[in-house]
Order: C-alpha cells, then structure tokens, then sequence
C-alpha cells in the first residue's frame, strides 16, 4: 500500500494543491490533524481537499476539534479521536489534540497526559498510528530545544509497537523522524511524506 501522509495544513491553498495532485498516486491518505487555523476556516479546509479521491484518515488537532472535524469531513474521509480503523487489511488507530495541554489558550484542543492514556489504552493493534502530537523525546523539540511530545503516546507506543506512527504538531521538528523499538516515527508537516506498508 502507497500512503501519502501530511500535517498542519493551516488552510494553505498551495500546499494543498500539492497535496490532492500527489493523492491521485496513492492508495491512502493520512492527515495528522491542524487543517484549519484556531478553531476557523475549517470547512473551507475540508474544501481545498474535497478532491482526494482515495480513502482519507485524519485525526483532529488542537486547531479543531473532533466534533468539529466529522461535521466538516466529506465522503470518504474518516475521522479517528481514540479509535480504530482498518482500511485493506491495514489497522489504523488515532489520537487527536495536543498531548500534553499548551500555553495557547481556551481555542485550543489539549488532552492532558491521563486522559490521552486512557483513550490510547483502546490501541491494542495498529500497523500505523497516527496523532496530532509527537511521541515524548521524539521529533518533538521547539527551537528553544524544549521537548513538548506525549509521555503517554510514548509509553503506548512501547507497548503495541505499531510499524508506522505518523504525527505533527511541532512545526519546529517537521521532517524529523526517530524510533521507539521497531515503531518508525515520522513528524510529517504539510508537503507529501510517502510510505509502503
């Protein structure tokens, strides 16, 4: 399977142009959450890319929230907040929203470190994980070198070893990749990240 994956699209037009052209090579498309800008613009961001024809799986990030996401979402695109999904014989599993909670205020989604163990509790088997944030100590440092990822997404990661985990939410680390035993994980940003499984 070709997967196409990408994050923090923050309603660029350009970039999703990119985005929906390479999506005609792939068989997935994977979006890893902040498609709009501060709880705005996202049904024109489930616009600029209504025109991906293949199966899409997003989570939320702390730009909009995963009630929000489904009521925007078109066909064929499937929303994932502490589920799973299994799309030709790939198992999926999602967590949105930023892990752990940000300074940036009551616009943004956050989910404290507890509650984001407890929905991660629900992956027992994922081929790909995807999330809003990073793993702790993983892809995840600002430029101040602070590290800002998820203790809980590390600790699940440990535990159920996906093959791929597909994140964002660091701009600063976009492009950074490490791995937590044999799990490849991937801070994606908002230009065409491809991968086979």
């Amino acid at each position: 399977m070709k997967i196409l994956a990408f994050s923090d699209l923050h309603l660029s037009r350009a970039k999703a142009e990119v985005l929906v052209a390479e999506s005609e090579k792939a068989d997935l498309v994977i979006g890893a959450g902040d498609f709009c800008n501060r709880r705005e613009g996202l049904s024109e961001a489930m616009l600029l890319l209504a025109d991906i024809k293949r199966p899409f799986v997003m989570v939320p990030g702390n730009a909009e929230s995963a009630d929000e996401l489904r009521n925007a979402a078109h066909a064929g695109m499937h929303v994932l907040h502490g589920e799973g999904i299994e799309i030709d014989h790939i198992a999926l599993f999602g967590i949105g929203y930023a892990i752990p909670v940000t300074p940036f205020g009551s616009w943004s989604c956050d989910l404290t470190e507890e509650i984001a163990a407890g929905l991660l509790d629900r992956c027992d088997h994922a081929d790909i994980l995807i999330s809003h944030s990073p793993p702790n100590g993983v892809a995840d440092q600002t430029s101040q070198g602070e590290s800002w990822g998820s203790t809980a997404l590390h600790d699940a990661i440990k535990r159920a070893q996906p093959e791929l985990v597909l994140c964002g939410h660091i701009h600063d680390s976009w492009g950074q990749s490490g791995k937590i035993g044999r799990s490849s994980i991937h801070n994606l940003g908002p230009t065409p990240n491809w991968f086979e499984l």
